[in-house]
């Protein structure tokens, strides 16, 4: 087939690269405010894995044609439309004044977050009987875009026209060969079913989050409770990790979009709203363990972070813990020796050359001379440090594991005061998890 991708956000990127890679002719046309010269450069797009590679690759085979604006187009089967959800405007002007007017038999992809009812608008755009818009939510995992794209658990496909379901099966069915992952229905339902999959997933983490401060109080490892939760087949170990809150440009702000759609049907505070506000609160929770530990008595004391991004895989920080994090800690005077794989340039831009803040190049540079180490991101080099150089390294032994992916009594037996999110200062043992 013949494909218009458009948008330069992640989905539109995996998209583009996806659907070339399978014989599909594509034509990604960025969104103006953030060009193909840009979008090369980013950090987030080079380090999301296998992506830039496979961009280049199909760029070179001429597979995907990049273009830079919406003339040099060409007439495709399949418009695939992916932009930010503050493009809004933008792409409703492009299809109108654009796609509209096309006099061949097309279906439109809105694979973009806009809100519910909005890909029936976009239909009204368009002229012909056989100019069909269709909802197919952006499920993608940053992280691992490429893998949830060519390797799905399902496609939520919302379409009421039976041609328009059928082109969109012929357009995916390298991605869908094994089984039939296509989960069909109306459209408002499929743009639901995206911000409700989010609400559950968060609704997990937080309950977990609530479950940590109440082992906390009682003395109990949470480590304990999660894996006897997660045996149960009813509940499974997805999402059941407690720590130091959740973030990312898309988790959060489809959090809070289902939120003010909650409002805006005038229904009053519930579970969305609590979540939210629990993550939040959990946001700062290595904060107040560190203040906790010093009784408030941090001005002027350095401590050491690991881990910027959101989640490990990415570059990206948009709500991520340690932003909250660091505002806390700088309001008391600690400066920061920050050290991330991938993020720090993402941080650099953000807070530019702040006078608490330092960019470690490595791990353990980032902990010379601190008097505690904050674990925020668990990306994997961190798992396994070698305790007995911190140990050297740091001029107070304590540790604050903000992902529970240590096991407290062996950083113990290294000297080291651990406290991690609902686990128990001193355990005596600790069960085998073999499920990460």
């Amino acid at each position: 087939m013949q494909v218009v991708v458009h948008g330069s956000e992640l989905s539109a990127a995996t998209a583009a690269a996806a659907l070339s890679m399978v014989g599909h002719q594509v034509y990604w046309w960025p969104h103006p405010a953030q060009p193909w010269n840009v979008l090369s450069g980013t950090d987030w797009i080079r380090n999301e894995p296998g992506l830039y590679h496979q961009l280049s690759q199909s760029i070179n085979n001429g597979s995907l044609t990049l273009c830079e604006s919406s003339k040099s187009l060409p007439s495709a089967s399949v418009y695939w439309l992916a932009v930010s959800s503050d493009q809004r405007n933008d792409a409703d002007q492009w299809v109108e004044q654009t796609l509209g007017r096309e006099p061949h038999d097309f279906v439109l992809v809105n694979n973009s977050t806009f809100p519910i009812g909005h890909t029936e608008v976009l239909e009204t755009l368009l002229r012909k009987e056989r100019q069909v818009a269709v909802a197919l939510p952006d499920m993608l995992e940053e992280g691992r875009a490429m893998a949830t794209f060519t390797r799905p658990d399902s496609w939520i496909l919302g379409s009421e026209d039976d041609w328009a379901t059928r082109q969109i099966g012929e357009l995916l069915r390298a991605f869908n060969r094994r089984e039939n992952n296509v989960r069909l229905m109306p459209r408002r339902a499929a743009e639901l079913t995206k911000l409700a999959v989010i609400g559950m997933l968060a609704t997990r983490v937080s309950y977990m989050n609530e479950l940590a401060s109440l082992a906390d109080s009682l003395g109990v490892d949470i480590e304990l409770v999660r894996q006897a939760m997660g045996s149960d087949r009813r509940i499974g170990r997805e999402y059941l990790y407690p720590g130091c809150g959740f973030g990312g440009p898309s988790f959060a702000r489809n959090l809070y979009r289902l939120s003010s759609i909650r409002a805006r049907e005038g229904q009053p505070n519930g579970l969305i709203e609590q979540v939210v506000q629990v993550n939040e609160q959990k946001q700062e929770e290595l904060f107040r363990k560190l203040w906790q530990h010093y009784d408030g008595d941090l001005e002027g004391r350095t401590v050491a972070i690991w881990g910027a991004a959101f989640k490990p895989g990415t570059a990206r920080i948009a709500h991520a813990p340690v932003l909250r994090l660091l505002d806390a800690l700088w309001a008391q005077g600690v400066h920061v020796r920050l050290h991330d794989p991938a993020a720090l340039p993402a941080i650099e831009h953000y807070y530019g050359q702040h006078p608490l803040l330092t960019l470690a190049g490595t791990a353990q540079s980032a902990c010379e001379n601190v008097d505690a180490l904050l674990l925020v991101t668990e990306w994997k080099e961190y798992w396994n440090p070698d305790w007995r150089r911190l140990s050297t390294l740091m001029k107070t032994p304590l540790i604050l594991d903000g992902r529970n992916i240590y096991d407290p009594a062996f950083v113990a037996q290294h000297g080291f005061c651990y406290r991690g999110i609902g686990r128990s200062a001193n355990p005596q043992e600790r069960a085998t998890d073999d499920d990460r």
